[in-house]
């Protein structure tokens, strides 16, 4: 269990990363549009691809992410975004499926 929680550390800094710093870079209603629905889902698809393709299936990562989204919603957003949540967790458990439909034993 360790050993895939330490695993699983890089792409929870990058989720944070995406969560916590990518909103900044919306000076607009429209750039916060094109982050919020395309490029930090793009960003969460791809952590838990990469995550899926050398670690194999884990449920912690998509809650992980889903869990440290919710304190984005009260720095960035509003409550409504509560709802961001659960669709990023859901992203997240897509790829990380994908990827470990993909994943190898070494």
């Amino acid at each position: 269990m360790k050993k895939r929680l330490t695993a699983m550390l890089p792409c929870l800094a990058a989720l944070a990363v995406d969560f916590y710093l990518l909103p900044f870079l919306a000076r607009n209603t429209g750039a916060a549009m094109l982050l919020m629905l395309a490029v930090m889902p793009l960003a969460a698809f791809g952590t838990g691809l990469v995550y899926g393709l050398r670690n194999g299936f884990s449920i912690l990562l998509p809650a992980a992410a889903a869990i440290l989204f919710i304190p984005a919603i009260f720095l960035h957003y509003n409550f409504s975004a509560w709802v961001y949540a659960v669709f990023y967790g859901g992203i997240v458990l897509a790829g990380d499926g994908l990827g470990s439909a993909f994943y190898r034993q070494r």
